[in-house]
C-alpha cells in the first residue's frame, strides 16, 4: 500500500518527484501526450507537500509556472492547494497547488 503524500518524508517526496518527472520525460519522448500530463501533474502535487503552505499570503497576486504572462490572486488557502482567481480569466474560482504559484517579485 502507497503512503499519502502528506505521510511522506521530505527525502520521500523528493524522492517521489524525481521518479515522477523520469516518468514524464519518458511518457513525453514517446510521445504520450496523456500520460505526460498525469505524471507532471502529481509531481507538481508532490512538491507542494515540501512548501510551507505559511509562505503562501491570501489577497497577494503570484505567477503561474509554466503559464508565461498568466497571473493568480488567492482567495484562501486549504491545504497545499491556493484558491483563487485567474487575472484576465474567467472569474471562476479554482485551486491549483501551491507549487505551481512564483512569487511576482522572484519571477523579475
Amino acid at each position: 500500500m502507497e503512503k499519502k503524500y502528506s505521510e511522506m518524508t521530505p527525502t520521500e517526496l523528493r524522492d517521489l518527484v524525481a521518479v515522477l518527472r523520469e516518468k514524464a520525460r519518458r511518457a513525453e519522448q514517446l510521445g504520450i501526450i496523456n500520460e505526460f500530463a498525469v505524471y507532471e501533474r502529481k509531481a507538481l502535487l508532490a512538491q507542494a507537500f515540501l512548501l510551507n503552505p505559511d509562505d503562501f499570503i491570501p489577497g497577494e497576486l503570484y505567477r503561474i509556472q509554466g503559464d508565461p504572462g498568466m497571473f493568480f490572486k488567492i482567495d484562501y488557502l486549504k491545504g497545499v492547494y491556493a484558491w483563487g482567481y485567474r487575472l484576465g480569466g474567467t472569474q471562476q474560482i479554482e485551486a491549483i497547488p501551491i507549487s505551481m504559484l512564483v512569487d511576482v517579485k522572484e519571477a523579475f
